[in-house]
């Protein structure tokens, strides 16, 4: 089984400029796991989720397709990183409290994943996947940019990421114990270099430069200074995030 790999020549991109998530998030999904002695990120990337959740569990367990990807995470006692498809973790029968996906889910074989998900869960585990899509700001000029930006790359976006647009909700999701989750969102100060830094993470940005040979974040950055010519100045960003939640 082999994976589309939309990432791995991004891998130092993701791990530098990708957000991290709200320790919120994580605290909750503790209180409604049976336990916390294992958790499994899917898809970790570069470990931006599996960071977090070290922090609440004893062990996770912390895969991903991309061997690139992996390279980019900081080693932790508390993580085991591993080269894994999501459809074929690697992992013992019922061994996991929690299975996480953060912002991957769309890229999966789905009826597979579920299937691996269901088959590593103990006995009222949780799984959780969680999106978030595009930032704003409050500044009002600054937005108008980012929005034409937007329009400009989203053609360019590939198919799988359709369940990102609509909040997971067209995600396939196979649970009959569905968990309605709080509101949780990233909220991040940002400078130009971080928010154009995140930008060349994209893999939408990836297949644009392939197809028109040149990169429209640096067109992008002429169009910020414009409304935005200090450099050291930081400006607030909101990622608001959407999660399908279940026991099993």
């Amino acid at each position: 089984m082999v994976f589309n790999d939309h990432f791995s020549s991004l891998a130092k991109s993701y791990a530098e400029f990708r957000p991290s998530y709200p320790d919120a998030l994580f605290k909750w999904l503790t209180e409604i796991t049976p336990s916390q002695n294992e958790a499994w990120d899917c898809a970790c990337g570069s470990g931006q989720a599996s960071e977090r959740l070290a922090q609440y569990f004893d062990h996770v367990t912390a895969t991903d397709a991309s061997a690139a990807q992996i390279a980019q995470a900081e080693p932790n006692p508390k993580i085991t990183y591993y080269e894994a498809l999501a459809e074929n973790s690697g992992l013992p029968d019922h061994a996991v409290d929690l299975v996480t996906v953060a912002q991957a889910a769309h890229w999966f074989r789905h009826d597979d994943f579920y299937k691996e998900a269901k088959r590593v869960l103990k006995k009222e585990g949780v799984i959780a996947l969680w999106t978030y899509n595009l930032l704003s700001t409050k500044d009002q000029p600054l937005m108008r940019q980012l929005a034409t930006f937007f329009q400009l790359i989203t053609p360019y976006w590939p198919l799988e990421r359709e369940p990102v647009t609509t909040s997971y909700k067209t995600l396939p999701f196979p649970f009959e114990q569905e968990i309605t989750a709080p509101a949780f969102s990233m909220n991040i100060q940002w400078s130009t270099h971080q928010l154009l830094g995140y930008f060349n993470s994209w893999s939408s940005v990836k297949y644009f430069k392939e197809a028109k040979k040149y990169n429209p974040v640096d067109r992008l950055e002429e169009a910020v200074k414009s409304v935005w010519p200090n450099p050291e100045e930081t400006k607030f960003f909101h990622f608001p995030i959407s999660m399908r939640v279940a026991r099993v």
